[in-house]
């Protein structure tokens, strides 16, 4: 049959035994939706994870960033490898990959007589290696399977998929940290990762592959590359952007980083037809643009959830499950939305949608920039965060249809994967920017902020208060109270106005700040404002003739 119930029907562009175009959606959601839940559900497990394993914050985190470290570099290189061994068999190694390294990940604090978190960073780098082989896969088994007119909708439900795992992996990891255990944050991908295996078997056709070479020296450049600009600036905080290790300092790895993708870039010049990334893909301007919007909506994703989350339980002492429910509006209403714009697309030129989803994102970003408020009510939030999801929602969805609906069956998969690895580069630069401008506001904003609380003090104390704050000040780990040094002489009444004016000040302080860091992201939106209305109505196609079915 070529329908299913409550969908138009769809003629493959492949041969799938008389089943629906549709049918193929359920393995490749099911895997996306598990490597987005992971990018978000280990972050709310932190505090846990440092008292389990006995690590400092800066190993913990690691357990995240390695997740993403391997995920991000490895992408390129899995679009290459569907497009030469098959979408299907690659998917499916990654799939196994990853829920195999997800009981891993879970089990590692019971290896040895005492956990240690080194265990838990390696089987993550793993598991991010098996993302990494899935999610060019996702895009371009559903490039390859839908035909152009109704793949927006296709990929609607597809980009629907990140908004709904951006509420459910915050909420999933609050309670299952609360309640079962920080384990089930990994043992969950299990019964998931089993299904989606089953129907990844049932029902994902066997594409024909074409024998594309693998270039090692391409694969070998763009590894090591992306690893050092990765690595450089998403732990550059870490180091305070300055020495990491021997000759190498975070701008000094960044810059070497950017000098082999150089090379990388002038070697598949070289190498044409045979590259790991064919250049020739970037000739159609709706790629290359919606390659920068990709990185774009990352950046001001990031830019989003980074200060707002802080905000939400430094600064309103909520909960991490209650700051989570506070986003859910976001997530709920792009998960709502995606398919929507993703029919839409269908219809009208997609760059208008994706246009309108930047525009959207931007408005939300300023009406937040503009309510930020120590003594703001968290509901105040929930109508810029559902306008946000409008945005996700026209953005996700018709973005990835431009970004490879031009490619054919030969090269699906090297677009898939840069499109995927330069989103995520994206949100790495994304992450860099917003931490350090955040920092860098800080220092201005806390101090500014004593200023105004000190006239609340004793004239000889305000100095002192003054000098404490600005030394603290920059610091995203500090509520500034324990700043200000006081003689033991000083009343206990003194010293607690002091500690009260302290905090005061740091939650003015930080408000206002990231409400300066917000409209840096609004600014950025506005380059992916621009690259959606400079793409063209008219898609760019590598070979027509590739697309024909099977």
């Amino acid at each position: 049959m070529s329908t299913s119930p409550g969908r138009a029907p769809v003629t493959p562009l492949v041969d799938l035994q008389g089943r629906s175009a549709w049918s193929v959606l359920p393995p490749l959601i099911l895997g996306f939706f598990m490597i987005m839940v992971d990018t978000t559900i280990v972050n709310i497990a932190i505090p846990t994870l440092t008292e389990q394993f006995s690590a400092s914050l800066i190993e913990v985190g690691w357990v995240n960033s390695a997740y993403l470290l391997s995920y991000a570099v490895l992408m390129l290189l899995a679009g290459r490898l569907g497009d030469r061994y098959g979408q299907k068999s690659v998917f499916i190694a990654g799939l196994i990959v990853f829920t195999t390294f997800s009981f891993l990940c879970g089990f590692s604090g019971n290896i040895g007589s005492e956990p240690e978190i080194g265990w838990l960073i390696g089987f993550r780098v793993v598991q991010g290696v098996g993302a990494a082989m899935m999610t060019p896969q996702t895009m371009s088994m559903i490039t390859r399977v839908f035909p152009p007119t109704q793949r927006g909708a296709a990929l609607g439900l597809w980009g629907a998929t990140a908004g709904v795992a951006t509420l459910v992996g915050p909420l999933l990891g609050g309670i299952f940290v609360e309640t079962i255990g920080w384990e089930w944050i990994f043992y969950v991908n299990i019964p998931v990762g089993v299904a989606a295996l089953w129907f990844s078997v049932a029902r994902l056709p066997h594409l024909p592959s074409h024998g594309t070479t693998m270039d090692p020296l391409g694969v070998v450049l763009s590894v090591l590359g992306l690893a050092a600009v990765v690595f450089g600036l998403q732990e550059g905080e870490n180091f305070d952007w300055g020495h990491i290790w021997g000759p190498f300092s975070v701008w000094s790895l960044v810059g070497l980083g950017i000098l082999v993708l150089a090379v990388f870039v002038w070697w598949q010049h070289r190498q044409g037809p045979r590259a790991l990334l064919p250049l020739r893909l970037f000739r159609s301007r709706n790629f290359s643009l919606a390659n920068v919007d990709g990185m774009v909506v990352t950046f001001a994703m990031i830019g989003i959830f980074f200060p707002l989350t802080i905000f939400l339980q430094s600064i309103l002492g909520l909960t991490p499950i209650n700051a989570a429910l506070v986003m859910m509006p976001g997530s709920l209403v792009s998960g709502v939305v995606a398919p929507f714009a993703g029919r839409l697309s269908d219809r009208v030129p997609a760059k208008w949608v994706v246009a309108a989803g930047f525009a959207a994102i931007a408005g939300a970003v300023l009406w937040l920039a503009a309510v930020l408020d120590p003594d703001l009510s968290p509901y105040a939030l929930l109508w810029p965060m559902a306008l946000f999801g409008v945005g996700t929602g026209l953005t996700f969805s018709p973005l990835s249809n431009l970004a490879t609906s031009g490619l054919d069956a030969r090269t699906a998969g090297a677009g898939a994967g840069a499109f995927n690895t330069n989103r995520q580069v994206g949100g790495v630069i994304g992450s860099a920017v917003v931490v350090a401008t955040l920092s860098a506001r800080l220092g201005v904003t806390v101090p500014a902020a004593a200023q105004d609380v000190a006239t609340q003090l004793p004239e000889q104390y305000r100095q002192a208060f003054v000098d404490g704050i600005t030394q603290a000040s920059g610091s995203l780990g500090t509520t500034a109270v324990g700043s200000v040094q006081l003689p033991d002489s000083v009343p206990a009444s003194v010293a607690e106005q002091v500690g009260a004016a302290a905090q005061q000040a740091f939650f003015a302080g930080f408000a206002d700040a990231a409400a300066q860091t917000l409209l840096l992201v609004g600014v950025v939106l506005v380059v992916g404002v621009l690259c959606a209305a400079a793409m063209s109505p008219v898609q760019h196609r590598e070979h027509e003739t590739a697309s024909a079915p099977a």
